[in-house]
Order: C-alpha cells, then structure tokens, then sequence
C-alpha cells in the first residue's frame, strides 16, 4: 500500500526515552549532606560555606561547604542545598551535638517539636533525599522514643515516619517564592525546561 504522508506529532516527538534524558550540561552537581562518619555521630563537625551558587536546572541555590577531614590532613568540599539565611563565610556545624540554628545538619530525633528542617534523610545515611525544592520545610511533629522513630510533616502535608537518626538541615530551602512570578510567554517556559529535561511544551487536547 501507498505510504501516506505524516507527521510525527508534538507529543510522539518526545521520542523513545528521550524525556527520561536530563539535561546536564553546566550542572554544578549532585547536593548531599555528609557521608555519615564517627564525628557526626557522637559530636559535631564545622565547616565553611565558601559561596552560594545557581544550579542551572534547579530552583533552589546551592551552598559549597568545605570541611577539614577528620582523619587525613585535607579539606573535603561538600554541595549542600542552601538553607534560606546562609551566607558565605558562615560557619555551618553537622553532627548530633551540633547546635539548633539554621544551616546546621542534625539527626531529626534530636530536634525539638515544631522545627523546620529541609534536606532530610529518609534512612539515616542517604544523604538527603525529602525537601530540598525552592522554598521547601518539613515541620518536626513529634519523636516515639521508645520505637527510635519521629514524625514529620512533609511539604505536601503528608506525615512520614522517619528513624530518628535521620539527619535534617535546620531551615527552610532557599530561593523561595519562585513559583510566585507568573512565567508570562512561552519563551519562558522553553528557556527554563530546556534546562531541566524535555518534558515541555504539553499537549493539552
């Protein structure tokens, strides 16, 4: 039979797999909290945050941590999401002893009721995986000491029960309020998801 013409229409067009691609190109990297080590555990670690920079692909800033090896003379350069209120130059300290303010990293269980945390490990020692878009906290609702395990509100308003030594970033993340300003023309959209993955633009109908 003849072949007809065709197109390949605007949603086929994302193509075999092609939207599972992300973009990137220019990206600083992946933002995690410490590997867990004896130091976070028992006492606490400091570090300083070098700078904060804009993750292309990414709404919320990162902040360059660097903290001196405990056990080897070097310094280790850590990517953490930056809390709303870090500021270059800071001294940010991670590890149970560490103190309640914000940019600190601390398991949620010793934190009391009512914190706003960000970055939070949903078992201990992953690094952060809950909480880290713009803008985003999770609330400490309250710890069970006798299961070892704590509530929390998450951004969408479920509770998760988390281990209590899962650690947390004190604050809330950085760069909020971004969703506030309207995108305004498609060229907008096309510049900022062409920068994430090809997941733009939707056919509605």
């Amino acid at each position: 039979p003849p072949v007809k013409m065709g197109r390949v229409i605007r949603g086929q067009r994302k193509g075999p797999g092609g939207i599972f691609k992300s973009h990137t190109k220019h990206r600083v990297g992946s933002a995690k909290l410490r590997p867990v080590d004896y130091a976070e555990r028992n006492g606490y670690v400091k570090g300083l945050v070098k700078e904060i920079i804009h993750d292309p692909g990414r709404g919320a800033p990162l902040a360059k941590v660097v903290f001196r090896d405990p056990y080897r003379y070097k310094l280790n350069k850590m990517l953490f999401v930056a809390a709303e209120g870090m500021h270059t130059g800071m001294f940010v300290y991670c590890g149970k002893k560490a103190t309640l303010t914000v940019g600190n990293v601390k398991p949620v269980g010793d934190m009391p009721e009512g914190t706003l945390i960000c970055n939070i490990e949903e078992k201990p020692g992953d690094r952060g995986t809950v909480a880290r878009c713009s803008g985003n906290y999770a609330t400490v609702i309250a710890h069970n000491r006798d299961t070892g395990k704590t509530r929390v509100r998450l951004p969408s308003g479920n509770k998760k029960v988390l281990p209590s030594q899962s650690r947390a970033m004190v604050g809330i993340v950085a760069g909020g309020g971004r969703t506030d300003k309207p995108l305004l023309k498609a060229g907008r959209a096309f510049h900022k998801y062409r920068a994430k993955r090809n997941c733009w633009p939707r056919v509605r109908g």
